[in-house]
């Protein structure tokens, strides 16, 4: 590239610098000075003021030269768009150089330059939203230097400190938090299968009265059915003969033992005496053993006509769950006649699917809710399974909860939650204070007595706080608590979205 051909391009980038001096030294663009010099014009516009131009953005007029500034987002993120006319005929783009400073609430100034595009000059950085903000615009055209400087005013509030109190809105400031995401699993109550009793008769007999029924509450030791039994009857007479030898080998051993004693007897027949009164004693406590296997107290006073009568009880305090006795049958020993569920501890059977099986593990704190209630509880993974179910791909994992007050009832849908894993973000809000606004999730930033909307791009959340990826810095005030109310007060005030 020869001599001539760099001259041009070093007037441009000179050119470009002085005007970013100029924004860069100047004030802020809504407090900007008028300027007496030779040659220079300002305006200072707001968003009622401001002329329309051929292409509905805003017009900014010095003499015969004219510039209009346009927001563009169709199919793009917002950019500006400056178009250039001089007596109202478009100016090509590269006709001037144009630089703007733009300045909202609570951040920095940020520098706008501008290259030729087309028939427009194109911005070089988003314009983000919320479009609330202060401009100065500075343009130079054959040596003559032009300034303007225009407000836009965006789902922006007014509200004084002494009205915070009573609308109900707390100052929250954005800051580091600990975000504990929370997974959100399916399952349902069980019982607890370590408190299930299946009761049998462990006698054969006939059924003569039946007061256990399915779903009914009984306690420990409570009869649930009568049964006459032959064999029951056997085994008491056994202990009564047995218990009456007792008695009589007692009292033949104490006489022979007195008799050897006094030198009457021999010692032979003392002997033998203590001998059948220890035998006796092993006859006794073998009859009653096996009265006590069947749940039997031997020294029940029964009536001779009372020797088959066989009460089952309940072994455990519970619900009977299942029931296959009827009054009149014929039971054998081991007949599954009752199963009785202890309810004060019950199962969540928990759905996992693969993708979580490493977040999961035993020991873990999961908080458990009904789906049809407003009941919930605290509980822990006692156990998971090793085996991935063949039709529906998924794993189980056992949650043991406290039931004593019977709220839990197996059957019931429930929601299982519990954290997957707890991670240090640099910025995050309260979940409370973020509304819907248009399109967007926003916080209304808190700037002395100003609110507005300040659209978020979110992350991760534990439904307490949320991650803050971009639109808004660490330290910024917003408004906790009813923050609706400032969503209800830009209604009233009609706030729109204009370009």
């Amino acid at each position: 590239m020869n001599k001539t051909q760099w001259i041009p391009i070093l007037i441009v980038i000179g050119i470009g610098i002085v005007l970013a001096g100029l924004i860069l030294t100047s004030d802020k663009p809504a407090a900007v000075k008028e300027h007496a010099e030779s040659g220079s014009a300002h305006e200072k516009l707001t968003d009622n003021q401001a002329n329309i131009g051929p292409r509905g953005g805003k017009l900014f007029t010095d003499k015969d030269f004219s510039l209009e500034l346009t927001i563009f987002e169709k199919g793009v993120p917002p950019q500006f768009r400056i178009f250039l006319y001089e007596k109202g005929k478009l100016l090509p783009p590269a006709a001037a150089n144009v630089a703007i400073t733009l300045s909202r609430l609570g951040a920095p100034a940020q520098l706008f330059e501008f290259t030729p595009e087309a028939d427009y000059l194109l911005g070089n950085h988003i314009v983000e939203e919320p479009h609330s903000f202060d401009i100065a615009i500075v343009a130079e055209r054959n040596g003559k230097i032009m300034r303007w400087s225009y407000s836009q005013i965006e789902d922006r509030v007014e509200i004084a400190d002494d009205m915070l109190k009573s609308m109900g809105i707390e100052i929250l400031t954005a800051g580091p938090a600990i975000i504990k995401p929370k997974l959100k699993l399916p399952g349902e109550v069980i019982f607890n299968e370590h408190n299930i009793v299946r009761v049998v008769p462990r006698v054969a007999g006939l059924v003569t009265n039946v007061q256990g029924h399915h779903g009914q509450h009984v306690k420990k030791g409570e009869v649930l059915a009568v049964i006459e039994s032959p064999m029951l009857a056997d085994l008491r007479s056994q202990y009564f003969v047995a218990r009456k030898r007792l008695a009589l080998t007692r009292t033949t051993y104490e006489r022979e033992k007195q008799l050897w004693e006094e030198k009457i007897s021999a010692k032979q027949d003392f002997l033998l005496a203590q001998e059948l009164w220890n035998e006796a004693q092993i006859a006794l406590e073998l009859a009653a053993t096996k009265l006590r296997a069947l749940g039997v107290q031997p020294e029940s006073n029964y009536l001779k006509t009372d020797f088959a009568h066989y009460e089952i009880r309940a072994p455990i305090s519970g619900i009977i769950i299942a029931k296959a006795i009827a009054l009149g049958e014929a039971l054998k020993e081991d007949r599954e006649i009752y199963t009785v569920a202890d309810v004060s501890t019950v199962w969540t059977a928990v759905t996992v699917y693969p993708k979580d099986l490493n977040i999961i593990h035993v020991g873990q704190k999961v908080a458990v809710k009904a789906t049809a209630s407003d009941i919930e509880s605290q509980g822990t993974v006692t156990y998971i399974s090793t085996l991935i179910g063949g039709q529906t791909r998924t794993a189980t994992a056992r949650v043991e909860l406290d039931n004593k007050d019977g709220h839990w009832r197996p059957g019931m849908f429930v929601n299982a939650e519990l954290v997957a894993e707890e991670i240090q973000v640099p910025v995050a809000v309260a979940v409370s204070a973020i509304q819907t606004l248009r399109d967007w999730a926003v916080v209304f930033g808190r700037y002395d007595q100003y609110f507005e909307a300040r659209p978020l791009e979110l992350g991760r959340s534990d439904g307490d706080m949320v991650e803050v990826l971009n639109g808004l810095t660490q330290g910024e005030q917003y408004a906790g608590g009813n923050s609706f109310a400032l969503k209800a007060e830009l209604g009233k005030a009609g706030a729109s979205h204009n370009h």
